[in-house]
């Protein structure tokens, strides 16, 4: 659980993407891999204090590792975060969250616009657990704080741009709800593309897995905060156990460095392809931030420094016309993850929401005919061109 470093705080983001995270490099250029479960330590009075000090770097794997550690310390200085804590996943992140800091008779608010796999946790886990969940319409203003039970409610989550129309939630009004803890689930966004904490949000959350790593090749998820909430959460995770692996933790910090170029790329891919879908007859909806025609483009223009390079549309064929889509890009990849170098494409309902019923999709605006699309590095007239051969395809 690696602290930020404050020594450099008047250089960008994307600057600070690049140097941070370097202090136990020992003059190396790239992270070095500590493979190691565990470190010697030279007496008993020793092994005491790190067996009961907090994220100690050099003890066991499960507690800290100083690979791991040095990706914290860089994710915490991008959100400008007291510190962070790695896991092995996102939902590894957002269930060490979620039951590390709601007990029995705690309520929790959700927005309803959500990654199914969250969704599921808090709607089938919780209430084994004895913990509420309501769902409200994150995009409402006052929505979250209508629902907050005083003295009960524990914890409200929101996802923002949410999976996978790209539905916003007002930062501000989140970061000024007075009472419980709030997390956002920030992978859409990265680090580089917007900062909940200082929005006044609790935590942040991210599949690092996804744009943060950004190669396809490493599994890790991410939360920062305050250095209270994060001890909290470190005690939890060590028993919880879900931890980062080192090799993950060493691909994931390598993504970073490269996470400002490949983000403005592919939010200008994003961008050009939103605009020709908009204009395609065989469209019915498309779901972009950076289009005027989103309905929240002004929330996203105050809250969002890249629009990012994920997009949502809807085929006016449905479920037979979404699926020969999928099926005939020549360039775009059909697979279930985002923020790589390669254009994806998804079919929602048949994979990443396949979990939920057809009224709890067509309760999150997910149809038959839903595509949702990751930009990659791609030339964006190849990728462009691609979608027009696919579309032609499909009918």
């Amino acid at each position: 659980m690696a602290e930020r470093n404050e020594a450099d705080r008047e250089f960008a983001p994307e600057t600070m993407a690049v140097l941070a995270g370097r202090e136990s490099n020992q003059g190396a250029l790239a992270p070095i891999l500590w493979a190691t479960t565990a470190f010697a330590y030279d007496s008993v009075e020793q092994g005491r204090g790190l067996a009961t000090a907090a994220a100690p770097e050099r003890f066991y794997s499960r507690y800290g590792n100083p690979t791991i550690n040095a990706f914290e310390a860089t994710i915490a200085e991008l959100e400008g975060a007291e510190a962070s804590r790695a896991f092995s996943s996102g939902m590894g992140a957002m269930s060490a969250v979620v039951l590390g800091l709601c007990s029995t008779g705690d309520h929790i608010v959700a927005q309803r616009q959500i990654y199914a796999g969250t969704q599921l946790l808090l709607q089938t886990v919780c209430p084994r657990f004895g913990i509420d969940v309501t769902f409200v319409d994150g995009t409402q203003p006052g929505a979250f704080a209508e629902a907050i039970r005083p003295g009960k409610t524990m914890l409200v989550v929101a996802e923002t741009p949410a999976n996978p129309y790209l539905d916003l939630v007002d930062l501000d009004e989140l970061g000024a709800l007075a009472g419980p803890m709030t997390v956002v689930d920030s992978t859409f966004a990265t680090p580089l593309g917007q900062q909940p904490i200082a929005h006044g949000v609790d935590l942040v959350l991210h599949s690092a897995t996804k744009a943060i790593a950004g190669h396809n090749d490493a599994s890790i998820g991410v939360v920062s905060g305050s250095q209270e909430l994060m001890t909290w959460l470190w005690s939890f995770a060590v028993l919880h156990g879900a931890n980062a692996s080192p090799a993950d933790a060493l691909n994931a910090h390598r993504g970073v460095r490269t996470l400002g170029v490949r983000l403005a790329r592919q939010s200008e891919t994003a961008q050009r392809l939103a605009e020709f879908l908009e204009g395609h007859d065989a469209v019915s909806r498309v779901a972009y931030p950076g289009l005027e025609s989103h309905l929240q483009h002004d929330l996203a223009q105050r809250q969002m420094s890249f629009m990012g390079g994920l997009l949502t549309f809807d085929l006016l064929g449905g479920r037979e016309a979404g699926e020969k889509f999928v099926e005939s890009t020549r360039l775009a990849i059909l697979a279930s993850t985002l923020g790589g170098p390669e254009t994806l494409v998804t079919h929602p309902a048949s994979t990443t929401h396949v979990g939920l019923t057809e009224e709890e999709q067509a309760a999150t605006g997910i149809g038959p005919g839903t595509i949702r699309v990751s930009c990659g590095l791609e030339d964006a007239g190849d990728v462009v061109a691609d979608f027009q051969g696919a579309l032609s395809a499909a009918g």
